[in-house]
Order: structure tokens, then sequence, then C-alpha cells
């Protein structure tokens, strides 16, 4: 009898150890291939639209359910970036249809320069012509139309599963402000080339691989449709783990590029780009064939907003003056500013900015933030709250602008002053922007663990 009650106390306790709760989660992928010509995103001037399909393109969704019953769904895309007004869309749709909250959506894009363009992302770069403008909005339809089947898709997916998580290394990543000539060759040549990886199995089954890196996927730059070396790399993990779903989360990868590229010779560049992708894959497969730790809810999710503020812009009568010297994207950017000041009284002087935290159990976390943010801010987080259980990443939300660090902003050049102009802002940020940042995110880490 003393071994029956002791037996049954063991197990008890095991079922009830936080370490054996279980989770259910539930995984889907969508297909966002355009079926025609398209206008090509990423790269300003004039309008490129696509000839080729080199690989599909994809939305993929991870939803998870805790042991309260909460649930939480995290979207991927090979996309180079969602728009304020394209989050509202997909967000109200989610809450309104599947009753998620906010705080428990996660929308992740690659910022594949590869990919079509949607409703109004980088708006400033592209000049359309009506047919362009016509297949564009075709296209960001389906786009729409698949976030809502891929989302409905992961939460009718939900069934018991095992969560792991480990962290390997690559070296794709350069620190590209330090490649554009003898004056930036001094610039710090930071880079995270951490792979963090996080696994859904259900039993020896592995259903789902979540993998991350920081860097900018930009080694195709001609007129072909693909998901870039990020693309390459779910493909290959796919192959390698049958009946997986592999999804790319982009890090902070603002001021990364993969190095060398090639350009003029696109056969070539699709060579040189599957090959960091095998380089990718290989990192996640080393990861997966070790050891990993086991993922504890229950899943707390918190989400906050902080303001970043810009410098003074040029006044309206300089704007005036500047314009009849300017062509093509510096016309639009500086035509735009003029029209705030008529139509709002001036260039607004500071943008929102979104920050999520996930927290899982007692331990491992993920910092979501907005928007094109450099190697610092993966650098800084995980070093304060914990290298080996911390995964960082932006590109989420709103594409707003580049988000750099003090240092990165003190240096100047394109990720710290001039590329603010692209996204429609009246200058670069002050440089409160990094200690705005860290004190939001600072705010939800403690709400996430209480």
């Amino acid at each position: 009898m003393k071994r029956l009650m002791k037996g049954l106390f063991i197990a008890s306790m095991l079922l009830s150890s936080p370490a054996l709760a279980e989770w259910q989660a539930g995984v889907a992928k969508a297909d966002i291939t355009p079926t025609e010509p398209v206008p090509l995103a990423g790269y300003g001037g004039k309008t490129r639209m696509s000839q080729e399909v080199v690989h599909p393109i994809w939305l993929k969704a991870m939803a998870i359910r805790d042991e309260t019953g909460q649930t939480s769904v995290m979207v991927t895309a090979d996309l180079v970036g969602l728009s304020d007004k394209m989050v509202g869309i997909i967000a109200a749709n989610a809450l309104a249809k599947y009753q998620l909250p906010r705080e428990r959506l996660i929308l992740n894009t690659s910022h594949n320069h590869s990919c079509p363009v949607t409703e109004d992302v980088l708006w400033i770069y592209y000049e359309f012509n009506d047919q362009e403008r016509a297949a564009k909005d075709r296209y960001t339809q389906m786009v729409y139309q698949r976030y809502d089947e891929v989302i409905a898709a992961a939460l009718k997916d939900l069934s018991p599963a095992q969560i792991n998580f480990e962290q390997g290394l690559a070296g794709i990543a350069v620190n590209r402000r330090r490649s554009r000539g003898a004056e930036t060759r001094s610039f710090g040549g930071q880079v995270d080339q951490d792979v963090p990886v996080l696994t859904i199995k259900s039993g020896e089954q592995i259903r789902a691989i979540l993998f991350g890196y920081s860097c900018h996927t930009t080694a195709l730059g001609g007129l072909s449709i693909s998901g870039d070396y990020a693309g390459f790399a779910q493909i290959e993990l796919e192959k390698q783990y049958p009946g997986s779903l592999a999804m790319f989360v982009q890090n902070c990868g603002g001021d990364a590029n993969p190095l060398p590229r090639i350009r003029g010779n696109e056969s070539e560049a699709i060579k040189l780009t599957s090959m960091y992708g095998h380089i990718l894959a290989e990192s996640v497969k080393q990861v997966i064939a070790a050891p990993m730790k086991p993922v504890t809810g229950p899943l707390k999710a918190v989400m906050g907003e902080t303001e970043l503020y810009l410098k003074p812009g040029l006044s309206l009568a300089e704007l005036q003056k500047k314009l009849p010297g300017l062509s093509g994207m510096e016309k639009t950017e500086t035509e735009h500013q003029i029209n705030q000041y008529q139509t709002l009284g001036a260039p607004p002087d500071r943008v929102r900015y979104p920050v999520q935290v996930w927290r899982f159990g007692s331990g491992f976390t993920f910092i979501a933030l907005t928007g094109e943010t450099v190697v610092d801010y993966s650098l800084k987080f995980k070093g304060l709250y914990g290298w080996n259980d911390t995964w960082v990443f932006g590109y989420n939300n709103d594409l707003l602008s580049y988000v750099p660090s003090l240092r990165v902003l003190k240096e100047g050049g394109y990720e710290g002053e001039t590329g603010m102009a692209e996204y429609g802002h009246r200058a670069p940020y002050t440089e409160t922007v990094e200690k705005q940042i860290s004190k939001k995110v600072a705010e939800l880490v403690k709400r996430s663990r209480e």
C-alpha cells in the first residue's frame, strides 16, 4: 500500500510539474506567390515588375494554447513588411473572428526584397501606372485573405505538443554600414550571429521549426519572386524534416546584409543565395540534433507603446524652395512633407512605437520590436534579460522606419539619418530613441513577470 501511495504521489507530482505542462499547438501555411506580374518591393527607383518565380513565398502561422486556455498566434511572412493600415486590418479581423487579443498576435515579416509590393508599404519608393497599381491592389487583397486563412487553419490544427528551445550560430551576416566606402570603414561592425530555434513536436514528429537570424534578406536584387536566403533555408529544413513547417523570423537585421552579394548575374546570385540558405539551415539542423531545453507555460503576453521623437525638419519655405530642383523619390519625399504642412499644420514630431513581450513560464522570453531595428537592440536586451533564454526580433507590426541605436544615430549614415525620409518622416530621431525603447521594454518585461 505504501509503495502504491508513493507511486501515485510521484505520478501526481510529475503531471502537475510545470516542466511537463501540456501545450496545445497548431501550425499552418498559406501560399502568397503572385499569379501574375506584380510590382516588386524593397528597392527604390523605377518600379520593377516580376518576371519569374524562383520558389513560392508563404505566410506561416504558429498557434499556441497554454494550460490556462489562453491562445497566442505568431504569423511569419515572406514579405518586405506591413504598414500600420495592414496591421490594423489583420489584427481587427483576428479579434472579431477568432477572439485573438492584439497582445497575443505577433506579425513578423522577413523583410524579403524579392516579394510583391502590398498596400501602402514603403509607398514613397514607387511610381505606379494604372496597370501596376491595379496588380498591386489585387495582390494585396489576396494577402489579406491568406492572413485570415492561415490564422484560422493554425487554430483549427491545435493539438497536444511539446515545445523546446536552443540556439546555434551562423556566419552569414556582415554589418553593412562598414561596406559603403572608406569613410564608413571605422563604423562599428556589430552583428548578432545567434540562430534561435524553437521546435514544436508531437511525440517524435517535428511539426514546426521556428528559427531566426539578424540579417537583411537582400542577397537577391533581380526581377524574380522568392523568399531570398530565408526562403531557401525554409525549403531545406522542410525537406530534412518531412511533415514539418519551417518558419523564419527576422530578428534585428536593420544594419546587416548577407555579404558578399552578386548583382547583374541572376543565376549566380541565386546559387549564392541558396548557399546562404543552406548554411542557415545547417545551423538549425545542428541545434535540433543536440539536446534542447523544454519550454514551460503558461504564456503571458503583454503589449505597450512608446513614442519616438523626431528632430526638427525643414521649414515649409525651405521645402518649397528646394522642390523645383528635385526629381524621383526625393521629390516625392519633399512633396509629402509640404502636404503635411498644408493639411496638418506641420509634419508630425513623433511616431508611435509598439512593443510586445511574450514570457513562457518562468524564463524563456520573446521581445518583439517594431520596424527595422539595428543589431544593438538584440545584443542589448539579451545582455539585460538573458543570453540563453531571450529571443529579440524586429520587423514586427508597422515597417515604420529604420530604428537606430544611439551609437548608429551618432554615426549617422543611411540607417541613422538619411533613410528616414523614405519612410515619410521629417528628420532623424532625437538621441532619446534608444532610451525610450529600452524603458518600454523594461516595463513590459517586468509586467510579464508579475
